[in-house]
């Protein structure tokens, strides 16, 4: 996400660093740089004209702070209105009222209801403890309702028999009765949407807000359509009582429009927001880590809240222990990072995470991928248990077999044998306290593929 904007952002502020004092005339063509990468990330006019304006005055205004120079407070600047633009602070979700507590998903066609709806649930259940009920009131799709309900049984949530026959209004109102019975904590509805706002569905919306007194009313709406979603959520926003945004399909979308033009458009914060059709949880939106992700700056606060959700700590300290007992690190540890990884959004969402990837190259870029993650488990899921334990037994025979299993060529598992290798050497050190032969170790390889952490022997098998 942001990907060009990022590239372009990041080039532009650098010609401003080395300047000895900030300047009208000095910032001008940077503030002009900055406008042309908003436009040509999609954002919407006046949302530009305002933030370069504000960037202006902020960096002319700004007080002399000692410890840095005039063009990071330019930076500094840039960052600050970025987060305001953003929406300031996060907008948590409010389910302060009597149970169950209905939110509302409203939005036009193909911009990712259903599956928002059944993320919204995952979070709800994994991260809240909440129990919830999800309901499609789309009649106009029969296939929306039977999609809902192929997505509860995925998540472990229930879904209400919704009937496109009846009524929404009907069906929402069953469903309510239902979900105050069996006292759920939280009810979703998945209303109908068209391929552009018109007056039908606007009035069907509004009669089942005005039945179910939401206390959240969410319009989803596509990253990938731009400034246009920001403009489609004002239309909403002008029939609804809307109190916020899912972004959905974020991670499809390098411009960044859409999440950059929506709060100042609409006056509503972004609350969540969704990444893949793989059914995650969504993320609450933080105005600050996106902000900070836009000038490559990264986003380790989300990366280790991430690792310690994925992260089963029995097994890291087991894995720990061995490696200080000097058992060694084995395949059945590795293939077992690699699964928490995967659940963590793959190696594309980890570096996304990241700072200072806006300076890695593409050609590099390309060589880290999820496809080669599933490439290393597909090898090592073709070892025997045996081999997992000693790979040092892997020779000419077993890697062939090993290499037809997977599907790779015998080259691919040599690869990963010598990296593995590699890697195993590494713990040892650490076992033995050694960090700083490690450290040189690490070193070694990260210049192997230009400073891409940690990677370096595993450039042959990126490139897959």
């Amino acid at each position: 996400m942001f990907e060009n904007l990022t590239q372009r952002l990041t080039r532009t502020l650098k010609n401003i660093s080395g300047k000895g004092r900030i300047t009208e005339e000095n910032i001008k063509d940077t503030l002009r740089e900055v406008r042309t990468a908003l436009l040509e990330a999609d954002v919407a006019l006046p949302v530009v004209k305002s933030f370069t304006n504000r960037v202006k005055e902020r960096a002319l205004g700004a007080e002399v702070n000692l410890s840095l120079s005039p063009g990071q407070e330019f930076i500094k600047a840039v960052h600050a209105e970025l987060i305001e633009t953003l929406g300031g602070q996060i907008s948590e979700i409010n389910l302060a009222h009597q149970p169950p507590a209905v939110i509302l998903l409203a939005g036009l066609q193909g911009a990712g209801k259903t599956t928002s709806a059944a993320k919204l649930a995952l979070f709800l259940k994994e991260r809240m403890n909440k129990k919830v009920l999800l309901v499609s009131v789309d009649t106009y799709r029969p296939a929306a309702m039977d999609q809902l309900k192929t997505l509860a049984v995925e998540i472990g949530v229930d879904c209400y028999p919704s009937d496109p026959k009846n009524k929404p209004e009907d069906i929402a109102t069953a469903a309510l009765k239902e979900a105050k019975l069996r006292a759920y904590d939280v009810m979703i509805l998945d209303t109908a949407g068209r391929l552009a706002v018109d007056e039908e569905m606007m009035n069907e919306v509004k009669r089942l807000h005005s039945l179910t007194d939401p206390i959240e009313t969410f319009f989803t709406v596509d990253a990938m359509t731009g400034q246009d979603a920001a403009n489609t959520a004002k239309a909403f926003g002008e029939a609804l009582d809307l109190t916020g945004v899912i972004l959905t399909k974020a991670d499809g979308d390098a411009r960044g429009g859409a999440a950059l033009s929506v709060k100042e458009i609409t006056g509503k914060p972004i609350k969540f927001i969704g990444l893949g059709e793989k059914i995650v949880p969504l993320e609450p939106f933080h105005p600050d880590r996106i902000a900070s992700r836009i000038l490559d700056m990264g986003d380790v606060l989300s990366l280790i809240e991430d690792l310690q959700r994925n992260t089963d700590m029995e097994q890291a300290k087991k894995v720990a222990q061995k490696i200080k007992s000097g058992e060694g690190f084995t395949f059945e540890d590795f293939r077992d990072q690699i699964t928490q990884m995967k659940k963590m959004g793959g190696m594309s969402g980890l570096l996304d995470k990241l700072p200072g990837m806006g300076n890695i190259s593409d050609q590099i870029k390309d060589k880290v991928n999820d496809k080669s993650l599933l490439h290393m488990e597909a090898i090592i899921n073709s070892m025997t248990k045996k081999e997992r334990i000693h790979p040092e037994i892997i020779k000419g025979s077993r890697k062939k077999r090993i290499a037809m299993g997977a599907g790779v060529e015998i080259h691919e598992v040599n690869v990963l044998l010598r990296q593995f290798d590699m890697t195993q050497k590494m713990m040892k050190k650490m076992g033995k306290g050694g960090i700083r032969k490690m450290a040189g170790a690490m070193k070694g390889m990260m210049g192997a593929m230009g400073g891409m952490g940690g990677m370096g022997g595993m450039g042959n098998f990126f490139r897959r």
